[in-house]
């Protein structure tokens, strides 16, 4: 068995949620729209899945939509309020840090005549609420920011922007996707509209989303068929993967404290080691207000890919960055907003530490990262070109 330390892209599913999933993967397989007993079945274990997610989140049951995953979930929130609200205005802010599902969508929106703001954000990668504010017009019918980046963990003053939102009268939605099971998401205190999660990152089954809708907001539903979801979102239920969902949700808010406090000593761990390993290494992001599990390097003088492949073959799996930009050439887009040189923002690698880590999967695999940078910055010329200049001096 390899060493996992690429809990943000997915987690390992929990044996107790698999257990709860296993009959309406098997025997109690009715449609929860049908009317007859099997079907009634599934739909009782849909709404019970449906009154436990809305307890975590200090929500009402008919104010969480089920969704394939956290892309969909972002997509209906923008989409939705975008089309719903067009004669109030077309103007949405976002930052140029968030997940590709938010950028895309809205980059999709902008051909179609709606104005957007993309938002900088400071060197550790937090959007300022004032820009924000001075980003108003009268035509702004949403924001939409990130709970928690998903490639360097910082957290967003989203109880600012929310409270903001609700002075200026305008919605606000939240991609909790990468924060859920990490921070607490009590949206009432949070302020706001709608939130996105997706189960395969608290250790739930992929192809599980969800999506907060307050009460009273006005959205267009992406997705069009039947009328499931109360009519919002056409589509047969997961029944399996959406009592999974809310057995690893459940679990994830009772597990927090333990599990932050667990993986946040770990992550300290990690850090001080490398740093004290490995000359010229870069931690990017601020290095308290981050999730707990999130570490995101740059290594000078090395691409991270080639870090990456080493690792991978020493059976050690990290990541570059989001896993929807994998293959992708261009350096992540996080990193540059946050002013780093594209030299750099191209050796980063991101380990995020899931519950099952331990402190001896740390101290392997810095002992290998020691190796590996080293053999790597051998072949650097710019490495070279630096050390002979050195010493010259």
């Amino acid at each position: 068995m390899g060493i996992y330390f690429d809990n943000a892209p997915t987690t390992f599913i929990d044996n107790d949620v698999l257990d709860v999933m296993l009959p309406y993967l098997t025997k109690k397989c009715g449609n929860p729209n049908s009317i007859h007993s099997f079907g009634r079945e599934a739909a009782a274990a849909v709404a019970r899945a449906r009154e436990d997610i809305a307890g975590v989140l200090n929500a009402k049951a008919d104010e969480i939509y089920f969704t394939a995953g956290g892309t969909e979930a972002d997509n209906w929130a923008i989409k939705g309020v975008a089309y719903a609200n067009r004669e109030n205005g077309n103007h949405i802010i976002t930052t140029q840090v968030e997940h590709h599902a938010v950028l895309e969508a809205c980059a999709f929106l902008k051909k179609q005549g709606y104005k957007i703001t993309y938002l900088p954000v400071d060197k550790s990668g937090r959007v300022n609420v004032r820009d924000i504010e001075k980003a108003i017009t009268a035509k702004t019918i949403l924001i939409s920011v990130m709970a928690a980046n998903n490639e360097i963990g910082t957290l967003m003053p989203v109880e600012e922007i929310g409270k903001l939102a609700k002075e200026r009268k305008i919605y606000f939605h939240s991609d909790c996707v990468q924060a859920a099971g990490a921070i607490d998401l009590n949206v009432i205190k949070m302020n706001v509209d709608i939130i996105s999660l997706s189960a395969h990152k608290f250790y739930g089954p992929k192809g599980a989303g969800a999506l907060y809708i307050r009460n009273g907001v006005k959205i267009d539903s992406l997705i069009h068929g039947g009328n499931q979801e109360r009519a919002r979102r056409g589509g047969t239920t997961n029944t399996a993967a959406v009592v999974g969902m809310a057995k690893a949700l459940t679990n994830a808010f009772d597990d927090r404290e333990k599990n932050n406090k667990k993986i946040l000593a770990m992550r300290e761990y990690f850090i001080d080691k490398v740093q004290a390993s490995i000359d010229n290494v870069y931690l990017n992001g601020d290095r308290q207000g981050r999730l707990p599990n999130n570490i995101n390097f740059s290594f000078e003088f090395i691409e991270g890919e080639a870090l990456l492949y080493s690792l991978d073959l020493d059976g050690i799996a990290a990541s570059s960055g989001s896993a929807c930009s994998a293959g992708s050439l261009e350096p992540s887009h996080v990193l540059l907003a946050t002013g780093i040189p594209i030299e750099l923002a191209r050796s980063s690698v991101r380990f995020t530490l899931g519950k099952h880590n331990t402190y001896k999967e740390i101290d392997k695999t810095v002992d290998r990262l020691k190796v590996i940078v080293a053999r790597l910055r051998r072949m650097s010329p710019l490495f070279l070109e630096v050390k002979t200049q050195d010493y010259k001096v």
